[in-house]
């Protein structure tokens, strides 16, 4: 059986000091100036690095469209 002994203030202190948030790195998109974080493609825009990664106006479009077809069935109107 192994001896179990209470940890002082500093010593519990010392092992939470990595315990620390920290904030996430951001990076400036090249082509429309907003701020994301770092490796990853822009959502304001979908580019990575200068290629187009995902095309937000359609993925917005779809998001409308289905949006749009959620308040119809809500209110009973059939398409």
């Amino acid at each position: 059986m192994v001896v179990r002994m209470r940890h002082t203030r500093a010593h519990t202190g010392n092992r939470r000091s990595h315990h620390a948030l920290t904030e996430p790195r951001l990076s400036k998109c090249e082509n429309c100036g907003a701020t994301h974080i770092r490796h990853r493609m822009c959502p304001a825009c979908g580019k990575y690095r200068g290629m187009i990664i995902m095309d937000i106006a359609a993925r917005q479009a779809k998001k409308e469209k289905k949006k749009s077809l959620a308040q119809k069935e809500r209110t009973g109107v059939k398409a």
